[in-house]
């Protein structure tokens, strides 16, 4: 008989402001640094007003060292570029994955038409940390967009899962990685309901951008929730009360010391004193910004 997992902790997403963008943070949070290998999740819904232009919304250029910051779009399209010389928008139901390596400058902008015309933007990004072997390598970027991302449907058909990282019912993601990972985007008509089978050596989070799912017959997660579950089943139940939306991300723990300063993971002090003078002596490349 199959073992759902149990519930770890339930987690409320707080409100922070990240210079000046209004996002909700659900890692870290209060007594929770991260869940390795998952050190940061931001969720940013925004209706952008418009009348802008576009070098002065969403992120300017910035560094980053030792993990990949990913970024899951929902409404909208996001502009990358970096040192390495990507430049590429990915829109609504596509993925930006960024493993910065030995370090890479790179911007993040709402497209022109969202600056200038206003409209619905939203994405979640979450921080994965790389192992030490894997930190210094060469920075590397991938774009997917939605077309390019596999869909796996529940038997009611009322439940949609876009395949972003790993494998799943024998289907792989598009996502070329290098640690062992399943992050899954979910989608649920009123009543949907599915069970998610995750590696049970994997530590596993779902997130609730809006909706509400009932967990294993028993706990209730709505808007702005997550969950972080423990490492003692096969598979978790969910069923929607409402049409909702939501992403797993979960991965293989890599159980090494974490060091981080602002925008660089690491294992050491020392190491992250090396990242910010590499940054200051341009070893990180330098970015500047094209525009139509």
């Amino acid at each position: 008989m199959e073992k759902f997992r149990t519930i770890n902790k339930q987690i409320i997403a707080q409100r922070v402001n990240m210079g000046g963008i209004m996002l909700e943070q659900a890692l870290p949070v209060r007594g929770i640094d991260m869940i390795d290998p998952f050190i940061l999740i931001h969720h940013w819904n925004d209706d952008m007003k418009g009348g802008k232009k576009q070098n002065s919304v969403g992120v300017g250029p910035h560094p980053h060292r030792g993990f990949a910051p990913v970024t899951f779009l929902f409404e909208g399209g996001i502009l990358h570029q970096d040192s390495i010389g990507n430049n590429s928008t990915v829109y609504s139901g596509g993925t930006q994955w960024m493993h910065s390596g030995k370090g890479i400058v790179h911007c993040e902008r709402p497209t022109k038409e969202l600056a200038e015309n206003g409209g619905k933007f939203e994405l979640i990004q979450f921080w994965v940390n790389y192992p030490s072997k894997l930190k210094m390598v060469e920075p590397s970027y991938q774009p997917v967009q939605d077309i390019e991302t596999p869909k796996i449907y529940s038997s009611d058909k009322k439940v949609k899962i876009g395949l972003v990282a790993g494998s799943y019912n024998g289907i792989k993601g598009p996502i070329k990685k290098e640690t062992e990972l399943l992050l899954l985007r979910l989608n649920f008509e009123e009543n949907g309901k599915e069970i998610i089978h995750i590696p049970n050596h994997f530590n596993a989070l779902l997130y609730v951008l809006n909706g509400s799912l009932e967990v294993n017959n028993s706990s209730k997660i709505e808007d702005k929730g997550m969950i972080w579950f423990n490492n003692d089943g096969d598979g978790i139940q969910l069923k929607a009360t409402k049409n909702t939306r939501a992403i797993i991300l979960s991965g293989a723990p890599l159980n090494e010391p974490v060091a981080t300063y602002g925008p660089f993971v690491m294992n050491t002090n020392e190491e992250l004193m090396k990242a910010v003078d590499d940054y200051n002596s341009g070893k990180m490349g330098k970015l500047i910004e094209k525009f139509n």
